[in-house]
């Protein structure tokens, strides 16, 4: 009897331990995967994401705090790119634990910094209440080991098609950069359009990876300068010029 009890209470602890885990291990949308979908209230009304920012592309951009000094710093270079994201046909999302009276106080408070920078900008953006952390969970935003209340710097890239196309997590004390966000989104953009992908370092402009041998002995006897528009590196390493001026 003795040895039962004993065994059913190490069953039950056990048991336990598991169920921490289990609540402890956080559940991030995977790239090539489609975006969770959820409606919210923010700043500019209610937000089905991503649906209502229709064949955009989008970037789901969640932060700790509002009216703390990296995240303030953050959203305001945000702000100030919204013409070239506009250009971009890129739509942005920032997320919050914070609740919308808080984030119209903090985007407010912003707009003036900006005005009195003599750059008349407004957040045109929205500023997702996720107060109830229940989209910062279905994100994977809330990382346990630093709080299970404020969310981790974390972007997540999704394509025309609402599937992910890149994620990356930043820590609390460390701000973002936003140019390496464009030219993500600017390299996706070049690899859809092209089927070429982007060498280490890539920006707009630069000469493109061919992922195969880049012309077949039929192309090259229809077109003897179609080996103008390629070079190699080594033995595998074979690039398409860009010609754009």
């Amino acid at each position: 009897m003795k040895t039962t009890v004993i065994l059913s209470l190490v069953l039950l602890m056990n048991v336990s331990a598991a169920n921490a885990q289990a609540q402890n291990v956080i559940s991030i949308p995977l790239i090539g995967s489609e975006a969770p979908s959820f409606t919210a209230v923010t700043t500019n009304g209610t937000l089905t994401f991503p649906s209502d920012f229709g064949k955009s592309w989008k970037i789901l951009f969640s932060h700790p705090r509002d009216f703390t000094p990296v995240c303030t710093s953050e959203i305001l270079e945000l702000a100030k790119m919204q013409d070239q994201l506009d250009e971009l046909k890129i739509k942005v999302a920032v997320l919050s634990t914070d609740n919308k009276e808080l984030h119209q106080a903090w985007k407010e408070s912003m707009e003036d910094i900006l005005n009195d920078e003599s750059v008349s900008v407004k957040i045109k953006f929205p500023l997702i209440d996720d107060a109830s952390a229940e989209i910062s969970k279905l994100y994977g935003m809330l990382h346990a080991p630093v709080s299970t209340t404020r969310d981790v710097r974390g972007v997540f890239v999704i394509n025309p098609d609402n599937v992910v196309e890149a994620t990356y997590f930043y820590p609390l004390t460390i701000g973002r950069n936003l140019d390496e966000l464009v030219r993500t989104v600017q390299a996706l953009q070049t690899t859809y359009a092209s089927n070429l992908y982007t060498p280490v370092n890539w920006k707009p402009g630069n000469d493109l990876l061919v992922p195969h041998f880049p012309y077949t002995k039929e192309q090259l006897a229809e077109n003897e300068d179609v080996v103008n528009d390629f070079y190699n590196v080594g033995s595998f390493l074979w690039y398409k010029k860009n010609k754009t001026p």
